[in-house]
């Protein structure tokens, strides 16, 4: 299942605020033409990074765009990303893509919350498909799936990073947009 050029994929990544955080959601081609973005916030340290997801495949409203990539499963200091539901939402396959080794969140999450707050996000976090390890050109990344499985989800992150990247292009657009909006609502509130 090895993407064309023309193929499409959503990538979905957060650059978190104080309070909120600023979702972009940017279509680029295999071919690394950008086609969209859009935006959207959730709370930083809240329970509604879901739901944003939802919001911005809405706004997009993108059929042709046949994955959706997200940048890691707790972003805004965990809000836990709920990758079953996301797919259910958007009827397609799902990858959430981290860069580094990690032996887990429970150690944190059992740090930084409790009661309630902690129970849903371990359940959240438990319900997560497994991480495995993914070779991307010369670069091990570490990927959560649904809906498509470990040698497709390798291709498909093949086909969307550029060889001198290591970094899925939907993501590195999504990033660098959530960050300049993320810092433009800053200095726009703060009246500068």
């Amino acid at each position: 299942m090895h993407p064309k050029p023309g193929s499409r994929a959503v990538g979905i990544a957060f650059s978190d605020g104080a309070n909120r955080s600023t979702l972009c959601g940017a279509v680029v081609r295999a071919d690394r033409v950008v086609d969209d973005c859009v935006f959207a916030s959730c709370e930083t340290g809240g329970t509604d990074a879901t739901s944003a997801c939802c919001r911005l495949l809405d706004r997009l409203d993108r059929p042709d765009a046949r994955w959706i990539i997200v940048a890691g499963v707790a972003p805004a200091w965990f809000n836990i990303v709920d990758l079953d539901a996301l797919h259910a939402a958007a009827d397609r396959p799902v990858l959430a893509v981290s860069f580094e080794e990690s032996s887990g969140l429970e150690p944190a999450l059992r740090e930084h919350f409790s009661g309630a707050s902690l129970e849903t996000r371990l359940a959240r976090y438990r319900a997560l498909p497994e991480r495995t390890r993914t070779r991307v050109g010369t670069d091990d990344r570490f990927v959560r799936a649904v809906g498509v499985g470990e040698a497709a989800a390798a291709d498909i992150l093949s086909a969307f990073t550029p060889a001198d990247s290591g970094r899925p292009e939907p993501l590195r657009v999504a990033r660098l947009a959530a960050r300049a909006a993320r810092h433009y609502d800053e200095r726009e509130t703060a009246g500068n």
